[in-house]
């Protein structure tokens, strides 16, 4: 078994390490790769040979049976070179296929156990595009070693094996050379990495941008900014198209180096194995195999060359990805960490301080215990700390100081798929998936039957709205649910929270996109999903928290007022101007 290593490892080690652990995974169909391409070059080579042996015979008095036995030679070796290629063919469609998507199942895996800081510092649209194209890299390099590299280098070394039968004097002399020109190659190789690694970034780049301008091409539209944006994008374009030309003259030139050092070499060879010849040292069939194994070396060499400069290309794209989603998790889970086993719901803020790493304070001595099975709303101005607050309660970030505990349990002990499994969220923001209603509902809950679904839809009263859609359950609600109003979004999301039955709820202006005869019919439903379940609600509406038993007031990282409704608007609180500047002095009932 391939032991699981961390992605992190093979950030600080590069993407050699990375490919070859992947490698190591689907060894037995790199094997019948490595083998069948063994088969095929020594066959080819092997070839040759045979047929300097057939003109060695043709150039005598064979009898018959001595110039059919190098014909079938012949034929045998021909055979076997081609029927080895297919093999390493089909090797090839089987393990090179499966590491790519162990690379992409890795690399995702590795990209969404990331903190929420991460992905507010990176473009989504460049970090989904880096994951694909570390697959991509990895299959081409995979190709590129077993069919553009590892053949003409086993050519060589086959060919300068069967030179030696000829010459051992020009044998020595020619793998001199070939190991030179190979350290000399290597070097320049070597020196020219920064400049694939500049390509490899300035691609990511544009790609990024791409998708954050088409994620968005609604609000470049409303503002006209097309040409802008075309402008703008085709400026880092450039930008791109620079470093690819860098890159790709820097490999020219080194091939422009190999192509003249090889013809001579080659050309060498030939003159070398002509004066034998004359000399009656060789055979005429022996000039025919130097000629044809020195031209075996001239292209054999020529591809390996392009092969291994274009390998450095792939591999720095395959690099710089590792190197960007690679990097270590901000938010792992404690190594002795257990699953949280929710009892009753109720949760303990203790103290705690919170700063975000431009060293923005956002919440400072938070304390706040929340009874289980109460329902509790957050208000106060933007930038009070009540989303921070949410976060943390999720764990998305941990406090510089204090502690958050469910039920006696300190969440950072426990981990993060036990405290999030236990935890149903309806943001502000609702965020669907490109599938249909159905699946989407379903997300919070993958194992709910369709009985299950429609029950959670009913019970949320959502039926009539779901059913009026073009496709009922089955319709596609667009990317992020475009296709849908903003008020029918948050709807779904409250009947995910039906479904995925949480002992906590937590709610972020969860009927703010609803008109008030929606909000009436959700209000309803709420109170259902409420029942025996802690709630946690942040709200600008203030009327949505008339049933709470209990409001807090947040401002500038500070718990100002903490009290029940009817408490905060019996008295002069900062609650109550908050109420009356949004009702007009009507206060609750």
């Amino acid at each position: 078994m391939v032991e699981v290593i961390p992605l992190p490892y093979f950030r600080a080690h590069g993407p050699v390490r990375f490919l070859l652990h992947h490698v190591r995974k689907r060894l037995t169909g790199h094997l019948v790769v490595l083998v069948g391409l063994i088969t095929a070059v020594g066959s080819a080579i092997g070839a040759q040979y045979a047929v300097k042996d057939l003109v060695d015979v043709l150039g005598g008095h064979p009898s018959d049976r001595a110039l059919w036995r190098a014909v079938a030679l012949l034929l045998v070796l021909v055979g076997s070179d081609n029927l080895a290629w297919r093999l390493a063919g089909w090797g090839a469609t089987q393990a090179f296929v499966a590491v790519g998507g162990d690379i992409q199942r890795e690399l995702f895996r590795h990209l969404s156990g990331h903190s929420s800081q991460y992905f507010t510092e990176q473009l989504p649209g460049a970090l989904a595009g880096r994951i694909t194209t570390a697959a991509s890299a990895a299959w081409i390099i995979e190709n590129l070693v077993a069919f553009n590299a590892l053949p003409p280098a086993l050519a060589v070394v086959s060919s300068i094996a069967v030179l030696s039968l000829i010459s051992w004097r020009l044998t020595t002399i020619l793998v001199a050379i070939v190991v030179a020109l190979g350290a000399l190659i290597g070097w320049f190789a070597a020196r020219g990495h920064h400049l694939h690694e500049r390509f490899a970034g300035q691609a990511a780049a544009v790609a990024g941008d791409l998708a954050d301008i088409v994620s968005n091409i609604a609000v470049v539209r409303a503002f006209g900014a097309e040409r802008r944006e075309q402008a703008r994008l085709s400026h880092k374009i450039e930008f791109e198209m620079t470093a690819q030309r860098a890159s790709l003259r820097f490999l020219e030139r080194i091939r422009l180096l190999h192509a003249v050092s090889v013809f001579a070499v080659t050309a060498g060879v030939l003159v070398w194995s002509v004066r034998l010849w004359q000399e009656h040292r060789i055979t005429t069939g022996d000039v025919v195999l130097a000629t044809t194994l020195g031209f075996t070396v001239l292209h054999a060499s020529r591809d390996l060359a392009m092969a291994l400069v274009e390998l450095v290309q792939h591999m720095a794209k395959l690099g710089e990805a590792i190197q960007v989603l690679g990097l270590p998790h901000e938010m792992e889970d404690a190594p002795d960490a257990i699953a949280l086993a929710v009892r009753r719901g109720g949760i303990s803020i203790d103290d705690v301080h919170f700063s975000y790493p431009n060293g923005q304070q956002v919440l400072l001595g938070i304390t706040l215990q929340i009874e289980p099975g109460s329902k509790v709303g957050l208000v106060g101005p933007s930038g009070a700390g009540k989303s921070t607050l949410f976060a943390l309660l999720q764990r998305h970030y941990d406090p510089d100081h204090g502690q958050i505990r469910i039920d006696g349990q300190d969440i950072a002990r426990v981990t993060q798929a036990s405290l999030r499994r236990s935890i149903a969220v309806v943001e502000q923001n609702i965020s669907l998936f490109n599938r249909t209603v159905l699946e989407n509902l379903r997300y919070g809950r993958l194992d709910a039957t369709d009985e299950e679904v429609y029950q959670a839809v009913e019970a949320a009263r959502c039926t009539e709205f779901i059913l009026r859609l073009p496709s009922g359950f089955r319709t596609v609600v667009g990317d992020r649910g475009t296709k849908l109003s903003g008020g029918q979004r948050q709807r779904l999301a409250i009947v995910r929270a039906f479904l995925k039955d949480a002992p906590i709820i937590l709610l972020d202006e969860a009927t703010s996109e609803l008109d008030s005869e929606s909000e009436e019919a959700i209000q309803e439903a709420l109170a259902r999903l409420f029942k025996g379940r802690t709630v946690v609600a942040i709200a600008h509406r203030l009327s949505t928290l008339n049933a709470f038993e209990r409001i807090v007031v947040l401002d500038r990282g500070r718990v100002v007022e903490d009290g029940s409704l009817s408490a905060l608007l019996g008295r002069r609180s900062i609650y109550s101007r908050m109420y009356e500047r949004q009702f007009g002095g009507v206060k609750a009932r």
